[in-house]
C-alpha cells in the first residue's frame, strides 16, 4: 500500500470535514488540479411538512466560546481539565484538553456532555436518580458523575457542556456551568 504525504492526507481529511458539515450526501471527489465544484442547490423543505422537525443547535463558534470560557474558569482555580461541547444529539462539537490534564479527561468529559444533554439535567442531579434507578449507569456513552451541563433553550436542550480532571465532580459542574454561562453573554 502506498503510504500519502502529508499534503494528501490533509486535503483529503479537509474535503471529508467539508462534506460531513455541508450535511451532503453521496460521493465527493476532489484533487488538487481540478478547481472547486459548483455548490449543490439548497433544498428547500416545507416546513408545514408534519414529517419534517426544526431542531436549535450551536454553531462551532459558540461551543468553542463555551469550551473556552470553561477552560478559562478552571485555571483561575488552578485546576487542570478537560471540556467537552456536545449537540442536542449527542455529538462531539468541540473537545479540548486542558494544559495538564489527565489522560482520562477527555473522554469522560465527552461522556458527562452527553450525559447531561440527554437528559437535560445536571449529571449531579442524575447521579441522586441512580438509587431509584441504578441501571441507568449501564446505557452506553453515560456517565454518572458530578461535571455535566446541558445547554438549554426555553428550557428544550440543545447541547451538554461536560467537564473532567477537577478533583471534584463539583468543581467540574462549577465549570461546565461557566461555559453555559459564556453562551448567555
Amino acid at each position: 500500500m502506498k503510504k500519502l504525504s502529508l499534503r494528501t492526507r490533509v486535503a483529503t481529511g479537509a474535503v471529508v470535514v467539508a462534506a460531513l458539515g455541508a450535511g451532503t450526501f453521496g460521493a465527493m471527489s476532489a484533487s488538487a488540479s481540478s478547481p472547486a465544484a459548483a455548490p449543490a442547490a439548497a433544498v428547500k423543505a416545507d416546513t408545514s411538512n408534519r414529517n419534517l422537525q426544526q431542531t436549535t443547535h450551536l454553531t462551532v463558534a459558540a461551543a468553542t466560546k463555551a469550551a473556552q470560557a470553561t477552560l478559562d474558569a478552571a485555571k483561575k482555580e488552578n485546576q487542570r481539565i478537560s471540556v467537552a461541547v456536545v449537540d442536542r444529539n449527542g455529538n462531539t462539537i468541540v473537545s479540548l484538553r486542558g494544559d495538564g490534564a489527565g489522560p482520562q479527561s477527555p473522554e469522560s468529559a465527552v461522556k458527562k456532555a452527553y450525559t447531561a444533554v440527554s437528559w437535560n439535567a445536571p449529571t449531579s442531579e442524575l447521579v441522586k436518580r441512580l438509587e431509584q434507578a441504578p441501571n441507568l449507569k449501564d446505557i452506553p456513552g453515560t456517565l454518572f458523575l458530578g461535571g455535566g451541563a446541558p445547554v438549554q433553550v426555553k428550557g428544550a436542550p440543545v447541547a451538554g457542556i461536560g467537564v473532567a480532571g477537577a478533583p471534584s465532580g463539583d468543581l467540574d459542574e462549577k465549570f461546565a456551568r461557566a461555559g453555559v454561562a459564556a453562551l448567555a453573554r
